[in-house]
Protein backbone atom coordinates (compact mmCIF):
# COMPACT_ATOMS: atom_id res chain seq x y z
CA UNK A 1 0.00 0.00 0.00
CA UNK A 2 1.16 3.71 -0.62
CA UNK A 3 1.76 5.84 2.20
CA UNK A 4 -0.50 8.55 2.04
CA UNK A 5 1.92 11.08 4.42
CA UNK A 6 4.72 10.73 1.60
CA UNK A 7 5.25 11.90 -1.98
CA UNK A 8 6.06 9.45 -4.56
CA UNK A 9 9.02 10.89 -6.68
CA UNK A 10 7.46 12.01 -10.28
CA UNK A 11 9.39 13.32 -13.27
CA UNK A 12 8.00 15.84 -16.28
CA UNK A 13 7.50 14.34 -19.24
CA UNK A 14 5.70 16.73 -21.01
CA UNK A 15 4.48 20.33 -20.47
CA UNK A 16 1.77 21.91 -22.83
CA UNK A 17 1.14 25.81 -22.61
CA UNK A 18 -2.32 26.06 -22.41
CA UNK A 19 -2.82 29.70 -21.99
CA UNK A 20 -0.51 32.10 -20.78
CA UNK A 21 -1.18 31.14 -17.34
CA UNK A 22 -2.69 27.22 -17.49
CA UNK A 23 -0.01 24.62 -18.12
CA UNK A 24 -0.45 20.72 -18.13
CA UNK A 25 1.98 18.68 -17.02
CA UNK A 26 2.78 15.53 -17.79
CA UNK A 27 4.01 13.40 -15.31
CA UNK A 28 5.53 9.72 -14.95
CA UNK A 29 6.48 8.08 -12.02
CA UNK A 30 9.84 6.70 -11.21
CA UNK A 31 9.57 4.17 -9.28
CA UNK A 32 8.16 1.23 -11.36
CA UNK A 33 6.66 -0.21 -8.70
CA UNK A 34 4.63 2.72 -7.82
CA UNK A 35 3.23 2.80 -11.33
CA UNK A 36 2.56 -0.56 -10.91
CA UNK A 37 0.46 -0.37 -7.72
CA UNK A 38 -0.86 3.48 -8.72
CA UNK A 39 -4.43 3.80 -9.14
CA UNK A 40 -7.00 6.39 -9.30
CA UNK A 41 -10.86 6.72 -10.13
CA UNK A 42 -12.03 9.50 -12.34
CA UNK A 43 -12.72 12.80 -10.10
CA UNK A 44 -10.04 12.27 -7.43
CA UNK A 45 -6.89 14.43 -6.98
CA UNK A 46 -3.45 14.74 -6.29
CA UNK A 47 -1.22 16.68 -4.06
CA UNK A 48 1.78 17.92 -5.89
CA UNK A 49 5.01 18.73 -3.84
CA UNK A 50 7.51 20.91 -5.14
CA UNK A 51 10.78 21.33 -2.34
CA UNK A 52 11.48 24.49 -1.33
CA UNK A 53 8.45 25.58 -2.42
CA UNK A 54 5.09 23.71 -1.00
CA UNK A 55 2.37 21.51 -1.67
CA UNK A 56 -0.75 22.06 -3.90
CA UNK A 57 -3.89 19.73 -4.40
CA UNK A 58 -4.54 19.52 -8.57
CA UNK A 59 -7.44 17.15 -10.24
CA UNK A 60 -5.84 14.23 -12.26
CA UNK A 61 -6.79 14.78 -15.82
CA UNK A 62 -6.15 11.58 -17.07
CA UNK A 63 -8.31 9.08 -18.04
CA UNK A 64 -7.99 5.86 -16.20
CA UNK A 65 -6.77 4.16 -19.66
CA UNK A 66 -3.54 5.71 -18.95
CA UNK A 67 -3.56 3.64 -15.69
CA UNK A 68 -3.89 -0.07 -17.65
CA UNK A 69 -0.38 0.64 -19.45
CA UNK A 70 2.77 0.30 -16.59
CA UNK A 71 4.34 2.97 -17.81
CA UNK A 72 1.63 5.61 -16.52
CA UNK A 73 1.04 8.84 -17.19
CA UNK A 74 -0.35 11.56 -15.16
CA UNK A 75 -1.82 14.70 -16.78
CA UNK A 76 -2.23 17.77 -13.96
CA UNK A 77 -3.76 21.21 -15.62
CA UNK A 78 -2.39 24.10 -13.17
CA UNK A 79 -3.24 27.49 -13.64
CA UNK A 80 -0.76 29.90 -12.27
CA UNK A 81 -2.72 31.51 -9.09
CA UNK A 82 -0.19 30.98 -5.99
CA UNK A 83 2.96 30.81 -4.99
CA UNK A 84 3.36 26.71 -5.45
CA UNK A 85 1.30 26.99 -9.02
CA UNK A 86 3.14 29.23 -10.25
CA UNK A 87 6.40 27.26 -9.50
CA UNK A 88 4.77 24.39 -10.99
CA UNK A 89 3.95 25.63 -14.58
CA UNK A 90 7.88 27.04 -15.20
CA UNK A 91 8.61 23.49 -14.45
CA UNK A 92 10.34 21.77 -17.75
CA UNK A 93 10.54 18.05 -18.79
CA UNK A 94 13.10 16.44 -17.13
CA UNK A 95 11.98 17.60 -13.65
CA UNK A 96 11.33 16.43 -10.73
CA UNK A 97 8.77 16.91 -8.46
CA UNK A 98 6.80 14.35 -5.81
CA UNK A 99 3.05 13.40 -5.60
CA UNK A 100 0.92 11.81 -3.06
CA UNK A 101 -2.16 10.14 -3.67
CA UNK A 102 -4.73 9.52 -5.20
CA UNK A 103 -7.15 11.09 -2.34
CA UNK A 104 -10.85 11.74 -2.13
CA UNK A 105 -14.01 10.05 -3.49
CA UNK A 106 -14.46 10.24 -7.28
CA UNK A 107 -17.39 10.22 -9.47
CA UNK A 108 -20.31 7.71 -9.23
CA UNK A 109 -19.83 5.52 -12.07
CA UNK A 110 -21.58 2.69 -10.87
CA UNK A 111 -24.64 4.68 -10.87
CA UNK A 112 -24.17 6.04 -14.18
CA UNK A 113 -24.31 2.41 -15.90
CA UNK A 114 -27.02 1.92 -17.90
CA UNK A 115 -28.07 5.83 -17.41
CA UNK A 116 -27.55 9.22 -19.78
CA UNK A 117 -24.69 11.15 -18.13
CA UNK A 118 -24.76 14.85 -18.10
CA UNK A 119 -21.48 16.70 -17.28
CA UNK A 120 -21.86 20.30 -17.05
CA UNK A 121 -18.31 22.59 -16.24
CA UNK A 122 -17.25 25.90 -15.77
CA UNK A 123 -13.49 27.43 -16.38
CA UNK A 124 -10.47 25.44 -15.93
CA UNK A 125 -13.33 23.42 -13.55
CA UNK A 126 -13.39 21.18 -16.26
CA UNK A 127 -10.02 19.07 -15.51
CA UNK A 128 -11.88 16.76 -13.05
CA UNK A 129 -14.74 16.06 -15.33
CA UNK A 130 -12.27 15.35 -18.33
CA UNK A 131 -11.02 11.90 -16.56
CA UNK A 132 -15.06 10.53 -16.66
CA UNK A 133 -15.77 11.30 -20.00
CA UNK A 134 -12.52 9.40 -21.00
CA UNK A 135 -14.32 6.98 -19.19
CA UNK A 136 -17.48 6.57 -20.32
CA UNK A 137 -16.21 6.64 -23.97
CA UNK A 138 -13.47 3.99 -22.83
CA UNK A 139 -16.77 2.25 -22.27
CA UNK A 140 -19.21 3.78 -24.45
CA UNK A 141 -21.96 0.48 -24.40
CA UNK A 142 -22.78 0.79 -20.33
CA UNK A 143 -23.98 4.69 -20.37
CA UNK A 144 -26.88 6.10 -22.41
CA UNK A 145 -26.46 9.41 -23.97
CA UNK A 146 -23.74 11.86 -22.89
CA UNK A 147 -23.79 15.56 -22.65
CA UNK A 148 -20.81 17.54 -22.03
CA UNK A 149 -21.61 21.42 -21.65
CA UNK A 150 -18.59 23.76 -20.54
CA UNK A 151 -18.82 27.24 -19.98
CA UNK A 152 -15.97 29.62 -19.60
CA UNK A 153 -15.94 33.50 -18.79
CA UNK A 154 -14.27 34.59 -22.31
CA UNK A 155 -14.05 32.90 -25.65
CA UNK A 156 -10.07 32.86 -25.24
CA UNK A 157 -10.33 30.84 -21.93
CA UNK A 158 -11.56 27.53 -23.70
CA UNK A 159 -9.02 25.12 -23.62
CA UNK A 160 -8.87 21.49 -25.35
CA UNK A 161 -10.86 22.49 -28.34
CA UNK A 162 -10.12 19.64 -30.16
CA UNK A 163 -11.21 17.14 -27.44
CA UNK A 164 -14.65 18.66 -27.19
CA UNK A 165 -14.57 18.53 -31.19
CA UNK A 166 -13.52 14.64 -30.92
CA UNK A 167 -16.35 14.03 -28.19
CA UNK A 168 -19.17 15.88 -30.60
CA UNK A 169 -18.47 13.28 -33.43
CA UNK A 170 -19.26 10.47 -31.17
CA UNK A 171 -22.34 8.70 -30.83
CA UNK A 172 -24.90 9.57 -28.82
CA UNK A 173 -22.90 12.47 -27.81
CA UNK A 174 -23.93 15.83 -26.91
CA UNK A 175 -21.24 18.91 -26.61
CA UNK A 176 -23.00 22.04 -25.92
CA UNK A 177 -20.41 25.03 -24.86
CA UNK A 178 -20.72 28.64 -23.96
CA UNK A 179 -18.78 32.05 -23.18
CA UNK A 180 -19.74 34.96 -21.09
CA UNK A 181 -17.78 37.09 -23.71
CA UNK A 182 -17.48 35.54 -27.27
CA UNK A 183 -14.90 36.83 -30.02
CA UNK A 184 -14.94 37.29 -33.43
CA UNK A 185 -14.38 33.47 -34.03
CA UNK A 186 -16.58 32.23 -31.42
CA UNK A 187 -19.18 29.78 -33.01
CA UNK A 188 -21.02 28.86 -29.86
CA UNK A 189 -23.23 29.97 -27.15
CA UNK A 190 -22.61 33.70 -25.91
CA UNK A 191 -23.74 34.02 -22.30
CA UNK A 192 -24.44 31.93 -19.09
CA UNK A 193 -23.43 27.93 -19.13
CA UNK A 194 -27.34 28.26 -17.46
CA UNK A 195 -28.30 29.01 -20.66
CA UNK A 196 -27.54 25.68 -22.34
CA UNK A 197 -29.24 23.27 -20.14
CA UNK A 198 -32.59 23.82 -21.73
CA UNK A 199 -31.12 21.76 -24.96
CA UNK A 200 -30.32 18.93 -22.94
CA UNK A 201 -31.93 15.36 -24.20
CA UNK A 202 -32.87 15.32 -20.84
CA UNK A 203 -34.71 12.35 -19.72
CA UNK A 204 -35.52 12.98 -16.25
CA UNK A 205 -36.68 9.28 -15.39
CA UNK A 206 -32.74 7.38 -16.51
CA UNK A 207 -29.87 10.76 -15.94
CA UNK A 208 -27.61 11.68 -13.77
CA UNK A 209 -25.66 15.00 -14.23
CA UNK A 210 -22.16 15.56 -12.56
CA UNK A 211 -21.19 19.72 -12.19
CA UNK A 212 -17.74 20.99 -11.08
CA UNK A 213 -16.75 24.36 -11.53
CA UNK A 214 -17.50 27.51 -9.68
CA UNK A 215 -20.10 27.07 -7.14
CA UNK A 216 -22.50 29.71 -8.10
CA UNK A 217 -22.38 28.33 -11.43
CA UNK A 218 -22.91 24.53 -10.06
CA UNK A 219 -25.69 26.08 -7.57
CA UNK A 220 -27.49 27.81 -10.58
CA UNK A 221 -27.17 24.80 -12.95
CA UNK A 222 -28.34 22.40 -10.35
CA UNK A 223 -31.41 24.53 -9.50
CA UNK A 224 -31.98 24.72 -13.24
CA UNK A 225 -32.09 20.90 -13.25
CA UNK A 226 -34.59 20.22 -10.57
CA UNK A 227 -36.63 22.74 -12.28
CA UNK A 228 -36.36 20.41 -15.80
CA UNK A 229 -37.45 17.99 -13.75
CA UNK A 230 -34.23 16.34 -12.23
CA UNK A 231 -34.50 14.92 -8.77
CA UNK A 232 -31.84 16.59 -6.98
CA UNK A 233 -30.53 12.68 -5.71
CA UNK A 234 -29.05 12.74 -9.60
CA UNK A 235 -26.77 15.51 -9.09
CA UNK A 236 -23.39 15.15 -7.95
CA UNK A 237 -20.84 17.91 -7.64
CA UNK A 238 -16.77 18.26 -7.13
CA UNK A 239 -16.43 20.85 -4.70
CA UNK A 240 -13.09 22.45 -4.32
CA UNK A 241 -11.30 23.98 -0.92
CA UNK A 242 -8.04 25.01 0.29
CA UNK A 243 -6.91 20.99 0.95
CA UNK A 244 -3.51 21.01 2.76
CA UNK A 245 -3.32 17.37 4.18
CA UNK A 246 -5.64 15.66 2.32
CA UNK A 247 -6.53 12.90 4.74
CA UNK A 248 -8.61 14.79 7.01
CA UNK A 249 -5.91 15.84 9.83
CA UNK A 250 -6.03 19.76 8.99
CA UNK A 251 -9.13 20.48 8.81
CA UNK A 252 -8.84 23.43 6.09
CA UNK A 253 -10.84 21.51 3.64
CA UNK A 254 -14.39 21.58 6.70
CA UNK A 255 -17.14 21.54 4.96
CA UNK A 256 -19.98 21.15 7.59
CA UNK A 257 -19.49 18.17 9.30
CA UNK A 258 -17.43 16.52 6.27
CA UNK A 259 -14.06 17.58 4.78
CA UNK A 260 -13.67 17.77 1.17
CA UNK A 261 -10.28 16.32 1.00
CA UNK A 262 -11.70 12.53 1.95
CA UNK A 263 -15.41 12.89 1.85
CA UNK A 264 -15.59 14.48 -1.00
CA UNK A 265 -14.51 16.47 -3.60
CA UNK A 266 -17.64 14.87 -5.38
CA UNK A 267 -20.50 14.75 -3.30
CA UNK A 268 -24.69 14.29 -3.85
CA UNK A 269 -26.25 17.41 -4.20
CA UNK A 270 -28.85 17.31 -0.97
CA UNK A 271 -25.80 17.03 1.25
CA UNK A 272 -24.18 20.20 0.08
CA UNK A 273 -27.57 22.22 -1.04
CA UNK A 274 -27.95 24.25 2.43
CA UNK A 275 -24.15 25.03 2.39
CA UNK A 276 -23.63 26.30 -0.55
CA UNK A 277 -25.60 28.99 0.45
CA UNK A 278 -24.38 29.31 3.91
CA UNK A 279 -22.16 32.36 4.15
CA UNK A 280 -18.59 30.90 5.34
CA UNK A 281 -18.75 27.56 3.45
Amino acid sequence: MINPYLPLEAEVIERVQETPSIVTLRLRLTDPDARHRFYCAPGQFNMLYLYGVGEVPISIKSGPQSFLDQTLLLDHTIRAVGRVTRALVKLEPGARLGVRGPYGRGWPLNLAQGKDVHIITGGLGCAPAVSVVHELMRQRSRFGRISVVQGVKHADDLIWRDQYEHWAKQPDTQVLLAADQANASWRWHTGMVTGLLDQLHLDTERSLAMLCGPEPMMRASAERLIELGLEPEQIWLSMERNMQCAIGHCGHCQFGAAFVCKDGPVFNYPAVRELLGTRGF
